[in-house]
C-alpha cells in the first residue's frame, strides 16, 4: 500500500487552517497549531507562497490564502451545475432583499457554500466561497438537515456546539426545528450562531426530486426580522428563488 507524503499532508492541513478561522495567522501561530517547527512551517509556506496558493502581508507578516486557490476554486465552481443554475437567481434575490445571498451544499458535515452574491450597497465584504458553516445552527444547514437524510444523520452524529444562547444543541429539540422546517418549507437562524445576525433559507431539489442544497440570505437582525420575527416579504423571496432553481434543474413545481 502506497504511504502518503508527508510534507503534502502538512501543506494540506496547513491550507485548511488559513481557510478556518481567522484570515490571517503568524508564522507561530501556524507551527503551533499544527505541531511543527517553525523552520518547517516557514519552508512549506515559502513554497505556497511561490505557487501562489498563500500571500504573505507585508505589513504584519502574516499569511493568508492566495487568489491561486480562488482561481482553482472558481474552476471547479463554474463547472458545477447547481451554482451554474442559481447565478442569475441569487443575482436577483440579492437586489429584491437588499441582503447577503448563500449557496450552501452537504460537504464533510457541514455546510459548504459554493456561491456568494454581495449584499448590494456599498459596505466591506468579504467573499465566503470556501468557507463552512455549521449544519445544526445556520438555516442553510437546518434546511440540509431536514430535507437530505445525510445531512440529517451527519447534524445529529456531530458535536452541536452553542455558538449563542439561542444555539438549539438538544437532540430532540433539534428534531422538532427539522419538523418545524419540512412544514413550513424554510428554516430560520436568528442569532443561533452570530449575535445580531439572522437568515433564513430554503431547500433546492433537482428532477429527481431529491435536495441538493439551499440557498438563503443573511444580514442584520434589525434589517431581516421585524419585531423578532422572520420578514414575509423576505421569506417568500427565498422560497421563490429556491423553487425557480429547482424548476431549472427539472425538479417541476413544488
Amino acid at each position: 500500500m502506497a504511504r502518503n507524503i508527508q510534507s503534502l499532508e502538512r501543506a494540506a492541513a496547513m491550507l485548511r487552517l488559513l481557510a478556518g478561522g481567522e484570515r490571517r495567522l503568524g508564522l507561530s501561530d501556524i507551527a503551533s497549531s499544527l505541531g511543527l517547527a517553525k523552520g518547517t512551517a516557514h519552508g512549506i509556506l515559502r513554497t505556497l507562497q511561490q505557487e501562489g496558493f498563500v500571500e504573505q502581508d507585508t505589513a504584519s507578516g502574516r499569511y493568508q490564502l492566495g487568489a491561486e486557490l480562488l482561481r482553482l476554486g472558481t474552476t471547479y465552481l463554474d463547472v458545477h451545475e447547481l451554482r451554474a443554475r442559481t447565478l442569475v437567481w441569487t443575482d436577483d434575490l440579492a437586489r429584491s432583499s437588499g441582503e447577503s445571498v448563500y449557496l450552501g451544499v452537504l460537504h464533510q458535515q457541514g455546510v459548504l457554500i459554493v456561491h456568494h452574491v454581495f449584499r448590494p450597497d456599498d459596505s466591506r465584504q468579504v467573499l465566503e466561497i470556501g468557507a463552512m458553516q455549521p449544519l445544526h445552527s445556520t438555516a442553510l444547514g437546518k434546511v440540509l438537515s431536514a430535507y437530505d437524510p445525510v445531512a440529517h444523520s451527519e447534524a445529529l452524529e456531530a458535536d452541536r456546539k452553542a455558538f449563542t444562547d439561542r444555539t438549539v444543541c438538544d437532540p430532540d429539540d433539534f428534531e422538532h426545528v427539522l419538523d418545524l422546517t419540512r412544514a413550513r418549507g424554510y428554516a430560520a437562524d436568528v442569532e443561533e450562531t452570530w449575535t445580531g445576525v439572522a437568515s433564513v433559507a430554503a431547500p433546492i431539489h433537482d428532477r429527481r426530486r431529491m435536495p441538493v442544497g439551499a440557498v438563503g440570505i443573511t444580514g442584520a437582525v434589525e434589517r431581516v426580522c421585524l419585531d423578532g420575527e422572520l420578514r414575509p416579504e423576505l421569506i417568500a423571496a427565498v422560497r421563490d428563488c429556491a423553487r425557480a432553481v429547482s424548476r431549472d434543474l427539472g425538479a417541476g413545481r413544488f
